[in-house]
């Protein structure tokens, strides 16, 4: 909750919030079980084995905000058979992205929440706060990565950012450096690839009633 006052702070009146790093641990070592559960399916997820990935699910998978879940759902995520005309002639990109954004999101550090459910990325659980729209809300994943005066490689350093939630005003997806607010007012540039979307993907394994992991929330948007 001190986190959300600090943003508050900044969008409200002159920025005059300290800045906080959220350094990413790992809770998963806490369950051997665990563990070994994620080591398997990411195997799958790399052969890129649609029925070991659905064996691995839940019956209910969440997957949509509005969408029907299931394996059904699952499947036709990562066979990318559902798509329009369109998009048709870029079958094979699509499906590769589905499938490198479920690997990337599988391999982040996690946490367990009081329900007992494992969530990744492990930046999932800091809270914003209501007045922050959360589609301008970014989590630097890197250490140490260079804040810069401009958009170019190469241009004066004003710092360098580790574990922060960064905001940028307007993303810009295809652009290599993207524009950033850092929470005590400091504003920048930095590389687009160490920028995670708070609104971003993010996954959740849950023990079943007979002890076994599974995959039941695989989603991003709000």
């Amino acid at each position: 909750m001190k986190y959300a006052l600090l943003l508050t702070a900044l969008i409200c009146g002159p920025a005059l919030a300290d800045r906080q790093s959220f350094p990413p641990v790992d809770r998963a070592e806490r369950d051997p079980s665990l563990v070994a559960f994620r080591a398997d399916l990411l195997a799958k997820v790399a052969a890129r084995d649609v029925d070991g990935v659905l064996a691995a699910a839940c019956p209910d998978i969440y997957l949509s905000h509005g969408g029907n879940g299931g394996p059904d759902e699952l499947r036709a995520t990562l066979v990318a058979d559902t798509l329009t005309d369109q998009d048709q002639q870029n079958a094979d990109q699509i499906r590769e992205n589905r499938w490198s954004d479920l690997e990337n999101t599988l391999s982040q550090p996690g946490y367990f929440d009081d329900e007992g459910e494992f969530w990744m990325p492990h930046q999932w659980q800091i809270t914003l706060p209501a007045t922050l729209d959360p589609y301008k809300a970014f989590f630097v994943t890197g250490q140490d990565v260079t804040l810069r005066q401009e958009a170019l490689r190469g241009a004066p350093i004003l710092g360098l950012i580790s574990h922060e939630i960064v905001i940028v005003p307007e993303y810009q997806d295809a652009s290599e450096y993207q524009r950033v607010l850092l929470t005590d007012g400091t504003t920048g540039y930095m590389h687009s690839d160490f920028l995670w979307s708070m609104v971003g993907h993010r996954a959740a394994f849950v023990k079943s009633d007979a002890g076994t992991w599974q995959l039941c929330t695989f989603v991003s948007g709000d």
